[in-house]
């Protein structure tokens, strides 16, 4: 197996305590060749995953990080996880406010309780796998080619671009939809129990909202709808969730959830709002505030 160019650069590098690794050593290239986008291997790998993407909206990646660091993923993961901004807030599907006049029946009238936390960037150490995976040019256009895209950007939003998604015990991240297209995660630590990752593909278009397929999942009434999805620790999770109502069921035992989230778009210079980032993480940097008057929408939708 050939080695390819280290995880981490000149002016981001790996701690000092711990020898640089390459893309070999973090990603089992074995089985997903990286190095090799040409190479039949790769081609099947990617194939697999733009189908299974256009027609069930989400596709995994099982085992994509090397079995020999998945014991370290998690150890990195859960040290940072109590940097989180713990807050559960009262939200709707849709992100909006909850006291916004709906009309009768609307789904963003049914009002849940959020209780996941967020890491935010500045708060997960660059030598991290999660920070060097992300930022990785190889993973980069490997993602990029799965979703069909010429190119991928890091976003230049200083805390969502890679964030740790946390889910204690007896709390859950309930339905709702993305703002982004697409959205690429990894599980880094499994809950005691429940947690489970539930999805429902293509729910809505960016021409449709489907109000009353969305209520039915609120209600209860959805089942047809609706798809579980198993993860385990390492596996690499691309998901359109712009369009897909989905959700992390309640958390159960004594094991919290733990994800990484990497943030990607299609154009470079992208950074959340104001409000939506101050209730992930409770708080905004100065370039929040300077970008919200140049917002771009891609869509129509409530959110």
């Amino acid at each position: 197996m050939s080695t390819v160019n280290s995880i981490g650069t000149a002016h981001d590098p790996a701690p000092a305590t711990a020898q640089p690794l390459t893309l070999d050593e973090v990603v089992d290239t074995g089985r997903y060749p990286l190095a090799d986008p040409d190479g039949p291997e790769a081609q099947a790998v990617v194939a697999r995953a733009r189908h299974e993407l256009d027609t069930l909206g989400c596709t995994v990646l099982p085992d994509f990080v090397h079995p020999a660091r998945r014991a370290l993923l998690r150890a990195e993961c859960a040290e940072i996880a109590p940097r989180a901004h713990f807050d559960v807030e009262s939200v709707n599907v849709y992100n909006i406010a909850v006291d916004r006049d709906l009309p009768p029946g609307h789904p963003g009238r049914t009002v849940f309780e959020r209780g996941n936390a967020f890491v935010a960037r500045d708060r997960i150490p660059s030598g991290a796998l999660i920070s060097r995976l992300y930022a990785h040019p190889a993973f980069q256009r490997f993602v990029a080619r799965c979703f069909r895209l010429p190119r991928l950007y890091e976003l230049a939003d200083p805390y969502s671009a890679l964030v740790l998604n946390v889910v204690e015990p007896g709390k859950e991240h309930p339905w709702h939809f993305d703002t982004n297209e697409f959205t690429v995660s990894m599980l880094t630590q499994e809950a005691g129990a429940g947690g489970d990752f539930e999805y429902c593909p293509n729910i809505r278009s960016a021409q449709d909202e489907h109000f009353d397929d969305v209520r039915d999942v609120l209600q209860g009434r959805g089942g047809r709808l609706i798809h579980r999805l198993p993860l385990r620790p390492g596996d690499l999770q691309l998901f359109k969730g712009r369009y897909s109502l989905h959700r992390v069921s309640p958390v159960r035992g004594a094991t919290a959830r733990h994800s990484a989230i990497f943030a990607y778009s299609e154009r470079p210079g992208v950074i959340g709002s104001v409000a939506r980032t101050r209730q992930l993480f409770g708080r905004v940097d100065p370039a929040h505030l300077a970008a919200e008057d140049r917002a771009i929408r891609g869509d129509r939708l409530l959110d």
